[in-house]
């Protein structure tokens, strides 16, 4: 039985409008902020990468599939894992809607994980997904961005609590095949959103998400 406060109507009232202006004043802040984030420098990556995709062995670069940009979500899925993070999962089941509606703003959308593919392929048709997802396994693309990193030893993979959110620039104009990776980076971070997922059970690893919003370079 909870001994929370019981009030008059006005009393209810006069605090939910004095909560209200509080309300609007965090507004106010998360909009200056995400200002400031969009003010941020941008950084060249020239780095080259290689994913595992579902099409085979994919670039950066071709991870855009002809859009001029790419959301890239740091899904929590380390190669020893059984399931991804129940906060991750949780997330993801909108991914499958919000990537059409990307597409239609010339946005692509991908999912990236340590796990090798096959194991991200399984688990994709466990939860009922179809959004592009990725493995970066054998890749230090995580780990340069940091969303992954090991403890003292390097013997043992952790996940960065703090999210991040960055904007490349898009690869060339060249044909997909000759694209360059170069991009160009804006670091912007976050508070993130933590949830449970009821359909897995994955050891505890509930960490903050991450994304990166990719745009082609010059």
């Amino acid at each position: 039985m909870t001994d929370h406060r019981t009030g008059t109507r006005e009393e209810w009232l006069s605090a939910r409008l004095e909560l209200l202006e509080r309300e609007k004043e965090l507004t106010r802040r998360g909009d200056e902020l995400a200002r400031l984030r969009r003010d941020l420098p941008w950084v060249a990556v020239e780095k080259e990468y290689t994913f595992d995709t579902e099409d085979g062995e994919a670039s950066l670069a071709d991870l855009f599939r002809g859009c001029t940009q790419l959301i890239v979500y740091h899904f929590m899925f380390g190669p020893d894992f059984t399931a991804g993070c129940p906060s991750c999962s949780a997330i993801a089941d909108g991914f499958n809607g919000s990537a059409v509606h990307l597409a239609n703003h010339d946005v692509a959308f991908t999912a990236i994980s340590r796990a090798p593919l096959g194991k991200l392929q399984d688990y994709r048709r466990r939860m009922g997904w179809s959004f592009p997802w990725a493995s970066s396994f054998g890749s230090e693309f995580n780990y340069d961005f940091h969303v992954s990193h090991t403890q003292g030893n390097g013997s043992r993979e952790r996940w960065s609590t703090t999210s991040a959110r960055r904007t490349f620039g898009p690869p060339s104009r060249a044909p997909r095949s000759s694209r360059s990776p170069r991009a160009l980076e804006r670091t912007r971070r976050g508070s993130g959103r933590r949830g449970r997922h009821e359909r897995i059970r994955a050891g505890g690893w509930r960490r903050i998400p991450h994304l990166l919003l990719l745009r082609p370079g010059t």
